[in-house]
């Protein structure tokens, strides 16, 4: 038998750490709004937030490092405004466009 102690370290995954470009985060978000699901819309947002660095996107947005966390979580409810703001930050834009029939 083995005396030896083996120890292992964890890292909390991260995944806005994988998030590098403007092509990301606009599949991120495009995932979420088609979901129409307002929760993981405003979670989808944070992830992409996070990936710019909240403090650079609060001074592009003119927010709060704090208002931008609590709006753009899971539990969140961003205004239109902060969305906006967000997205003209991160480069990117909202888009509407028609829905696809769904076949039976």
């Amino acid at each position: 038998m083995n005396d030896r102690i083996h120890s292992e370290e964890t890292v909390r995954f991260n995944a806005a750490d994988y998030l590098t470009s403007t092509e990301d985060h606009a599949a991120v978000l495009s995932d979420a709004l088609e979901s129409n699901h307002a929760g993981y819309i405003a979670a989808a947002l944070g992830l992409v937030a996070k990936s710019r660095g909240m403090t650079k996107l609060a001074e592009e947005t003119g927010l709060s490092r704090q208002a931008l966390h609590k709006a753009l979580s899971e539990n969140g409810n961003p205004t239109l405004d902060t969305v906006i703001k967000v997205l003209d930050a991160l480069g990117l834009q909202l888009e509407a466009r028609p829905k696809e029939l769904e076949v039976a």
